[in-house]
């Protein structure tokens, strides 16, 4: 049935319901495909928790076709509101939030909200925002007000503590400043800074922070305490062996020697059933994202959704890396989740936020490219 104009509603609908970027959405598809089928086996004696994570998806998706739809000019209005919010409730943290094992990173309003996840993506929103406003006279001025912008969200969930978080809005952070212009040498001088500054920092950690650490170096040091758990997601990574032992027949999880199976470690019970093999194709996926990601990157036509695309790609990156090299014994535990794997809402919706910015820039891409032409 035709409407006034002419078109028909499917005609009118077809442009905000076709926003998904057709490469980027098969390879999501892909990763929460294989997370499902992995949690399944990881959370065989947890009922609900493939349900859950199925309203989980439905929530992350539907915020990724809700941000799709906006164009990229909406989401620089939103870029300073999102970093003040997010600001103020991490203060709000600081001052009367929830207590949790030792840290205080939650606020209760009507239910439990983590303000520093917003922060994975109001940061690197806000430096975006920043560098195109000074586009065209970028100095170091322009370097050292980004560098104050992300080191006050960063420092305040430090503060919770929580440094796998703060990472993560680091690097975001670090991704725009460095897009933005910051020149080699500079980034040299700053990574020789920080490793100077290590043993400064040693003193400010917390004892279970500085234990992480030791246990990296030397797990075997107390295997059945503070090294217990990593021992053994090194021993489910190995035993998967080339093929793996097979889907949900991984001793390691079943007989619940890993810790977090479903949320942080669920890598490690992927390695243990499908081996070297679903490694490798595991990799190849979150490399074709990543990938992805950094195309709609070079070809985004304002210097605002060239950063904000980077900063995203690196955020699934740096996500991919910590939480592989973590559960492999490469680098401390700090609490990150696998991308579209982990089970759980709040990252999830974060990520899906992510793919929902990156398929607003291509919509736009595509808009700019096809109106030139025409």
């Amino acid at each position: 049935m035709g409407l006034a104009d002419g078109r028909t509603w499917w005609q009118r609908l077809r442009p905000h319901v076709m926003v998904f970027d057709a490469p980027l959405a098969l390879i999501l598809a892909a990763l929460l495909s294989v997370g499902l089928v992995t949690l399944y086996s990881a959370g065989i004696a947890i009922p609900g928790k493939v349900a859950d994570q199925l309203r989980n998806i439905a929530a992350a998706v539907l915020v990724m076709w809700v941000v799709a739809n906006m164009p990229p000019q909406t989401l620089m209005r939103l870029a300073v509101p999102a970093y003040v919010v997010g600001v103020a409730l991490l203060v709000a943290v600081a001052l009367f939030g929830i207590i949790k094992g030792g840290s205080r990173r939650w606020l209760y309003v009507g239910t439990q909200i983590q303000p520093s996840e917003l922060m994975k993506i109001a940061m690197p929103l806000m430096l975006a925002w920043y560098f195109q406003r000074e586009q065209g006279h970028i100095g170091w001025r322009s370097f050292l007000i980004a560098a104050l912008l992300l080191a006050i969200p960063a420092g305040l969930i430090a503060r919770q503590p929580d440094l796998g978080t703060a990472m993560l809005v680091i690097m975001a952070g670090a991704s725009v400043i460095f897009l933005g212009g910051l020149s080699w040498k500079a980034l040299g001088a700053l990574v020789a800074a920080a490793a100077a500054a290590l043993p400064v920092l040693w003193t400010f950690m917390h004892d279970y922070q500085r234990d992480r650490v030791l246990t990296l170096i030397d797990p075997y040091h107390d295997p059945l305490g503070k090294g217990f758990h990593i021992i053994q997601s090194m021993i489910a990574i190995g035993s998967g062996g080339v093929t793996g032992k097979g889907w949900t027949h991984g001793t390691q999880a079943h007989l619940e020697f890993i810790p977090e199976r479903t949320t942080d470690f669920i890598f490690a019970v992927f390695s243990e059933e499908f081996g070297l093999v679903g490694n490798l194709v595991l990799m190849v996926l979150y490399l074709l994202l990543i990938w992805r990601g950094l195309s709609i990157t070079l070809n985004a036509p304002t210097l605002f959704s060239r950063l904000l695309a980077g900063a995203i790609s690196m955020i699934y990156f740096t996500y991919a890396f910590v939480n592989m090299g973590m559960v492999s014994g490469i680098i401390p535990v700090v609490g990150v989740p696998l991308p579209f794997m982990s089970y759980g809402g709040t990252a999830l919706m974060t990520l899906g936020l992510g793919g929902g910015i990156l398929m607003s820039i291509q919509r736009h891409t595509r808009q700019v490219r096809d109106g030139v032409r025409a």
